[in-house]
């Protein structure tokens, strides 16, 4: 069979293990064929990310030792497709229905008994959640005087309503699908049955990072002082590039460790460069361990992003000093609407070095840590990823530390004191952290990141409008320990690079005005405001451009009487 799909599609909808429909039938993903090794790897900052995806299910014992793997430095092994080979699939389930009179039977090739050889896959599976293990509906015995079977799809959308007849006398021979089968796994736990294209079947879990493809530019954040430089770096508001630092004795032991160098030789390097007053010095940011671990990860990941390319709204006025009207429009309408927006800037990265892979998949219930993640263990040992990798274009919007710290307290929450943007940022990290749950709390950390991500999705719902594109053609990455999110095109979507340049140079002033004052309300109100305050017609985007789930989001974090719009 040869079908043709974009890439993104198959990362998305054809992976190991996964249901799919082709050609009126469903088949199951068996590999990828002679996928591609993906070079050039950050595999530091990859691995640490994993590490914080994976840790719900490792503390809840079912990450099927993932987590292990990852500490003890197994191979990751990052791919993506093969357009010369593609991928393999083979029939699943091994069930079909005559697409005349429903009768089941075992084979594609039968011709049933009422003539009709056009038969259909059944459709439905059943799934274990504490294994990942995927299987066949049992069907009932056959008529015992006319040794057949049918199904009848009564139209509802509940599988009990389903009932299997004999098709001859209509006697009913089961209704729904049994609720006690046990796995062979021996774990806790019924095989649920479902349609084999529900979201409960097949969950990807998906790692986004941001992956500079030189190792020279990695190697120039380490010289330059590393993690704790990138996190200064951050709470300077991003003053200057990330590299113009003197090596510290930690960056330059980094680089040199990089280089193979044995450890001897590495201190007796230190402290050659030390005696000779060639290093310089990173104050120690002082934070919870914990804290510290997020705010750093975030910093780096900024950090990485901007080595390739970062066009600021200074870079903006600079190179229109000698326009006069470019340089009246930046500086008199798009400086009023940042700060009305509640921004403290909005840069272009357009050398946006975005990774996105597929690290296992989970069945059942999608809160991470519910059920047993399955990870894509190689057979040589480690963990393949399946993944896209490109270059694509980005906004990065930074929220006005100032603005965001006042706004918490106007909500009744404690901080240190502060008195301008470095030390609000520090007075924000003191207190918050990235949340334990995505289960509401009511906790500083739900907040936080709350404003981040619901302001993110509202930048992305408008901005797909101001861009003349799909929504689905842009995804989010969030920073919110630094109060910052991208909002990038999908690599490989529909989108014709270019579009978010266009709107950074020409229409951010409308863009930004239209997300404080554009249509607040919801279709769905009153009904979406006393719940969540956030549905499909409001806040939600497709789960490929949001992958916390479309969870933590509320208009309320926004607009309304304690919402961060309101000045």
């Amino acid at each position: 069979m040869k079908e043709e799909r974009s890439t993104s599609q198959v990362l998305y909808g054809f992976l190991p293990q996964q249901t799919v429909d082709l050609r009126g039938d469903v088949w199951k993903v068996t590999e990828w064929r002679n996928a591609l090794r993906v070079q050039n790897i950050d595999d530091e900052t990859l691995r640490r990310e994993l590490q914080r995806l994976v840790l719900p299910w490792e503390t809840a014992q079912n990450d099927n030792y993932l987590g292990r793997i990852l500490r003890r430095n197994e191979a990751l092994r990052v791919v993506e497709v093969n357009p010369e080979n593609g991928v393999e699939v083979e029939p699943f389930p091994k069930q079909w229905v005559c697409r005349v009179c429903k009768r089941l039977h075992g084979s594609a090739d039968a011709r049933c008994q009422c003539g009709n050889q056009a038969l259909s896959s059944f459709h439905f599976v059943g799934y274990h959640d504490q294994c990942g293990a995927l299987r066949e509906v049992p069907l009932p015995q056959a008529c015992p005087q006319h040794s057949q079977r049918a199904v009848r799809f009564p139209g509802a959308s509940q599988a009990s309503e389903l009932r299997f007849v004999c098709p001859v006398c209509d006697r009913t021979l089961r209704k729904g699908f049994p609720q006690n089968i046990t796995c062979p796994c021996g774990k806790p736990g019924k095989i649920t049955f479902n349609v084999h294209r529900a979201a409960a079947v097949f969950t990807p879990r998906t790692v986004v990072v941001v992956n500079a493809p030189k190792a020279d530019q990695r190697v120039a954040i380490a010289a330059a002082g590393g993690r704790s430089r990138a996190l200064s770096w951050m709470l300077d508001g991003m003053s200057g590039k990330v590299t113009e630092a003197n090596a510290t004795e930690e960056s330059l032991r980094q680089t040199l460790r990089v280089q193979g160098m044995p450890d001897t030789v590495i201190e007796m390097m230190v402290t050659q460069a030390r005696d000779a007053g060639a290093l310089g010095s990173t104050a120690p940011v002082v934070l919870r361990a914990e804290v510290k671990d997020a705010a750093e990860d975030q910093a780096v990941t900024v950090a990485l992003a901007s080595l390739n390319s970062r066009q600021s709204q200074a870079d903006l006025q600079s190179l229109a000093s000698g326009m006069t009207a470019r340089g009246a429009l930046y500086q008199d309408r798009y400086q009023p609407a940042i700060a009305s927006a509640g921004l403290e800037s909005v840069d272009l990265f357009d050398r946006f070095p975005i990774l996105t892979g597929v690290f296992g998949y989970t069945r059942g219930d999608y809160a991470p840590g519910a059920s047993a993640l399955v990870p894509f263990k190689h057979k040589a040992g480690g963990v393949t990823i399946h993944a896209d990798f490109a270059e694509t274009e980005a906004l990065y919007f930074r929220l006005d530390p100032v603005r965001v710290a006042n706004w918490l307290v106007r909500r009744g929450r404690m901080l240190p004191a502060f008195d301008d943007a470095r030390s609000a940022r520090l007075a924000i990290l003191e207190v918050c952290a990235m949340p334990a749950s995505m289960d509401r709390d009511e906790s500083i950390d739900q907040e936080l990141f709350m404003l981040v991500h619901s302001y993110a999705h509202r930048a992305m719902r408008i901005g797909a409008k101001f861009a003349g594109i799909e929504r689905s053609a842009l995804a989010e990455l969030l920073v919110p320990l630094h109060l910052g999110f991208f909002v990038y095109a999908s690599p490989r979507g529909d989108f014709v690079l270019g579009g978010l340049q266009s709107v950074f140079e020409s229409r951010l002033h409308d863009y930004l005005g239209a997300i404080v004052n554009d249509e607040r309300r919801c279709p769905m109100d009153p009904g979406c405001g006393k719940a969540s305050g956030a549905c499909p017609a409001c806040l939600h985007v497709g789960e490929p451009s949001c992958r916390w789930f479309n969870q933590l989001l509320d208009r309320r974090t926004l607009f309304g009487g304690a919402g961060y719009f309101r000045t």
